[in-house]
């Protein structure tokens, strides 16, 4: 059955609830006999109607636009539920750790030097005591540069060999490399 022809019928569907304020299941299948299509079609049909009508004690009842319009504390209890499920999906997804060290999260800003000398702002994302991720708008795929971590006293310097880049973005790259030398900060 071509969708168009199920929408159409869930339209009627629907107006006929409106009209009589809800629909049986029986008078769902009435609709589908007149047009031909076969009862195991009503799922489909119901599906379709969905945003209209609510199941309620055996019955399809109308629902009014202005009814399915959530309420601002009913809108905020969706987003939050929303959001929950994000995370909770995102928590269960076991990421595979490649590398020998932890890795920590360290979300600074830090200032690189490259080896043609320019000085670029960047993010740093995750550290572990071999490398750092960094994100930034270029990629450094293979460079050797210098990465100013902290400020004050616990300012340090780092070589850092530039051994994977990856485009998460329009114009936005993360940066994965390797530790190779430390210098002090005077």
């Amino acid at each position: 059955m071509i969708t168009a022809n199920l929408q159409g019928l869930a339209e009627t569907v629907v107006r006929r609830a409106e009209s009589q304020g809800s629909v049986t299941p029986d008078e769902v299948r009435q609709e589908l006999t007149q047009a031909g299509v076969p009862d195991e079609m009503s799922d489909e049909v119901l599906a379709l109607c969905r945003r209209s009508l609510r199941l309620r004690q055996g019955r399809y009842h109308y629902v009014t636009a202005a009814a399915r319009k959530p309420r601002p504390d009913q809108q905020q209890r969706n987003i939050r539920k929303a959001v929950r499920e994000v995370i909770r999906r995102h928590k269960q997804v076991q990421r595979v750790e490649r590398r020998g060290q932890d890795r920590f999260d360290f979300i600074q800003p830090v200032r690189v030097l490259t080896e043609d000398g320019r000085e670029l702002h960047l993010l740093s994302r995750d550290l572990s005591p071999t490398g750092i991720r960094l994100i930034g708008t270029r990629s450094l795929l293979g460079q050797k540069v210098r990465v100013a971590l902290g400020d004050g006293l616990e300012k340090c310097s780092l070589t850092v060999r530039v051994l994977w880049t990856c485009a998460v973005g329009d114009e936005l790259f993360e940066n994965g490399g390797m530790f190779l030398e430390a210098e002090d900060m005077e």
